[in-house]
């Protein structure tokens, strides 16, 4: 009975040692292939992965040199629809007074001859006193009333121009169409306001994101504005946005503002970007099996393939080839590789 309770514990020994060796080599299949990767941490700049040409290959690896295109540097900004409903207000005002200094322009008009003619009457003996008091009064009230409504138009307008600016306040005195289309929101007025310290040269025109929508519309200059955005405390612009653009007031978006002359660029493909910290980033290959990161600019969006232009500078290589497929490996394996480090340390 031993000897066969024995030979149980033995086969199931046996047994129990080649499952762990069946099970070793199944995994060690299951694994995947790792290519070999090197990463070097330079004191400045940016870490470089060195990956031979076999590893490229099992890792699908692909470079592409980008087409150029011009780049236009831009600022973003933030952008308010405006709610003109103060406008409105000042607009209907100061028609009211205009309205009102010319009926009494009119009761001037109409008062002054008849005291003159009740005067020359008096002087030639055929009129009484009585009518020439009457008439001058009469005048002198009309009078009054012209000065009257000369002095609101002229504080009515000067409101206009302290609140909105020349070019929007003088519209509104002479009856520009500007003030009519915004009143009538055929065009919605937008603040533009730049980053604190700032100094640009507002563009005739420039683009905001739509909100919620990653379209952009194109906005039209019109002056400085009267005020900055409390929030921001940077330089501020009206400019005027198109009924059919998508904005209405009170939205919010970004503004991107051009600025100097084009450049060199080259257009990015959405694959080769990956992020990191929230920025986004593309693979330059700066040697034939080395590859670095570089910081690029994504507020220059082209066509509808979600592809970008990024200045020459951005890339800081000659003739770049960019990591088109396989830059989230490189990624993942750079930041392994910093783990790495900070854990020996530790």
């Amino acid at each position: 009975m031993i000897a066969v309770l024995g030979g149980f514990g033995a086969l199931a020994v046996i047994g129990f040692m080649q499952g762990r060796e069946e099970a070793a080599v199944e995994a060690e299949r299951s694994e995947p292939i790792k290519p070999p990767l090197r990463v070097t941490l330079p004191p400045r700049g940016e870490p470089i992965v060195t990956i031979d040409a076999d590893g490229q290959r099992v890792i699908g690896l692909k470079t592409l040199v980008p087409r150029s295109a011009p780049y236009q540097d831009q600022i973003r900004a933030f952008g308010t629809v405006l709610d003109l409903a103060s406008l409105t207000t000042l607009n209907t005002n100061y028609v009211e007074a205009v309205s009102q200094l010319r009926t009494a322009q009119a009761k001037v008009a109409a008062s002054r001859p008849a005291y003159e003619r009740a005067r020359d009457l008096y002087a030639k003996s055929f009129g009484n006193l009585v009518q020439v008091q009457a008439t001058e009064a009469a005048l002198i009230g009309d009078k009054a009333a012209v000065e009257a409504a000369e002095s609101k138009v002229r504080t009515l307008g000067a409101t206009a121009i302290q609140e909105w600016g020349p070019v929007i306040g003088t519209a509104l005195i002479n009856g520009a169409g500007l003030v009519h289309r915004l009143i009538e929101r055929q065009e919605f007025l937008l603040q533009i306001t730049v980053p604190p310290g700032r100094a640009v040269d507002p563009p005739p025109t420039a683009t905001v994101e739509i909100p919620g929508s990653s379209r952009r519309a194109e906005i039209r200059y019109i002056s400085p504005a009267t005020r900055t955005d409390p929030k921001i405390q940077g330089l501020s612009f009206f400019y005027a946005a198109g009924a059919n653009s998508g904005m209405l007031p009170g939205m919010n978006a970004r503004a991107f503002l051009e600025t100097g002359n084009p450049v060199d660029g080259y257009v990015i493909a959405p694959s080769a970007i990956v992020w990191w910290s929230g920025r986004p980033w593309v693979y330059a290959r700066i040697a034939d099996d080395q590859f670095t990161r570089r910081q690029i600019p994504t507020d220059m969006p082209v066509g509808r393939e979600g592809e970008f232009v990024v200045p020459v500078s951005a890339l800081a290589v000659p003739a770049p080839e960019i990591v088109l497929r396989g830059a989230q490996m490189l990624l993942s394996e750079e930041f392994r590789a910093q783990i790495q480090v900070e854990g020996d340390d530790d």
